[in-house]
């Protein structure tokens, strides 16, 4: 169903519309290390797009990456940016709706009792 299900969704990874004008107009400008291919448009460079490996979901593109899809860098992230120190942690992807998300003591999906009321509520009473 992969490929009856590109023609149809976006969702799913690059729809048949986006790989030809990907293949006709784009110019490869570089892959990070989650496989995500970044391009640039041959006669308007500042047209920037990436095709995702995987399910399309913005927060999966590194910080350097997305600068240069905003335009807030013009070269790639590689040249234009300081080699990356020691004490900088790998982005993540947005963690909502998976288990690794966080879950505050006492919410339904954390651990612990939720700390009593302290009285200071006042519930509203129509008149």
């Amino acid at each position: 169903m992969g490929m009856i299900a590109n023609l149809f969704t976006w969702w799913n990874g690059a729809s048949l519309g986006t790989t030809l004008f990907t293949k006709r107009h784009g110019t490869e400008m570089g892959r990070d290390a989650a496989g995500n291919v970044y391009y640039a448009h041959a006669k308007d460079p500042s047209r920037r797009w990436v095709i995702y490996e995987g399910s399309n979901d913005s927060s999966r593109v590194p910080p350097g990456w997305n600068a240069w899809l905003r335009g807030t860098i013009d070269e790639v992230p590689d040249k234009a940016l300081p080699p990356r120190r020691s004490f900088e942690k790998d982005p993540l992807p947005n963690l909502t709706g998976t288990l690794s998300a966080y879950r505050p003591g006492g919410s339904l999906g954390g651990a612990g009792k939720r700390p009593a009321a302290t009285g200071d509520y006042e519930a509203w009473k129509p008149e």
